[in-house]
């Protein structure tokens, strides 16, 4: 089976009984790093519900990853930069983000929008200057196609996912192969992630963990780090009290733009 990053001929390394249902095989490259399952066709069962039951960790990671993201807005990107969330599930980061005080839109193919309705979306009047995309790109069948995609909306793509460790663990040995529910299919590490952005002539940065930046501007690695290590204390004790929140103007948008529906006495 060839790479679905560099095209060159990956290694089956293990075979798993995912949802305990289906035996699929695992393929690792040696080139890339990349590791993908052979073509995934229990994706439709899989996503019948499109976000799996044991994602407990879905708020406590969108306040983790909303104060964060504020921090490097606020210092690299430009506090008024419009941003998409991409596959944005339930809507939860978009309005978080939105409370804070950033312009940001909402969209998922494949999920109801509950937290940012009226804020999502449209392409008719893209000004995009940064997009995020949290825990969505192990959900890539084609990896290239997707991060093409959000590179013909915008440049600057702001994501996590978990880094593969080195050697690839064994299966019993890493539970973000997520065997349970089986929505995971492509698996990144540290050198995969690098020859993408290289791919596509991008820089790289990243935690070293489950947060990395594909960018065209150049960020210095030491005002990174620093953002990184501190953006807790920099968003309690600066970036909330300097921005605006959005909720305000965004009651007033909704109340203007949508009707609102009364139940009945």
């Amino acid at each position: 089976m060839n790479c679905k990053i560099c095209d060159t001929t990956s290694e089956k390394i293990f075979k798993v009984k995912i949802m305990n249902k289906y035996d699929v095989s695992y393929f690792n490259c040696a080139n890339c790093g990349f590791i993908q399952t052979e073509e995934p066709y229990w994706l439709n069962e899989a996503y019948k519900v499109s976000i799996n039951l044991t994602d407990v960790g879905l708020l406590s990671r969108n306040f983790y990853f909303s104060k964060l993201t504020a921090t490097i807005l606020y210092y690299v990107f430009g506090k008024n930069t419009v941003c998409l969330d991409y596959a944005g599930g339930y809507g939860v980061f978009v309005r978080l983000m939105r409370d804070i005080g950033f312009d940001f839109y909402w969209q998922d193919a494949y999920t109801d929008n509950l937290f940012a309705k009226g804020f999502e979306y449209d392409p008719k009047n893209d000004k995009t200057g940064l997009i995020t995309s949290f825990e969505c790109f192990e959900h890539f069948i084609n990896p290239i196609d997707e991060i093409s995609k959000l590179l013909n909306i915008s440049n600057n793509i702001v994501f996590s996912t978990e880094l593969l460790p080195s050697p690839a663990p064994q299966p019993d040995k890493w539970w973000y192969y997520g065997f349970n529910h089986g929505q995971h299919i492509s698996f990144y590490s540290l050198k995969t992630l690098n020859y993408i952005a290289k791919k596509f002539n991008l820089y790289f940065y990243s935690n070293n963990c489950n947060y990395h930046i594909m960018t065209s501007q150049k960020i210095n690695p030491m005002l990174l780090k620093c953002l990184l290590r501190f953006s807790s204390h920099l968003f309690e004790f600066i970036i909330k009290r300097r921005m605006k929140s959005l909720i305000n103007d965004d009651v007033s948008f909704l109340s203007k733009h949508f009707q609102t529906i009364r139940p009945e006495k």
